[in-house]
């Protein structure tokens, strides 16, 4: 699975990153490498959270199927 990441010079220094495709994902760093970092480590807790997420709401009598795309 890849994302997409954006980067962005802050203000203060360093580099603000977005997600554009998981809402409200995003992070910082002071370096390039270090924002790449911190952005896989984003992406990786806000996907744990949706799976914790649907963990919680699942109901014993349905089923869940994994749908892979390739875009």
């Amino acid at each position: 699975m890849q994302f997409n990441v954006v980067l962005e010079k802050a203000e203060e220094g360093g580099f603000n990153v977005i997600v554009p495709a998981l809402d409200g994902c995003f992070t910082q760093g002071d370096t390039v490498e270090e924002a790449l970092v911190n952005a896989r480590e984003a992406i990786s807790c806000y996907l744990e959270g949706l799976q914790k997420l649907n963990q919680i709401y699942l109901k014993p009598e349905y089923q869940v199927y994994e749908l892979d795309f390739a875009l």
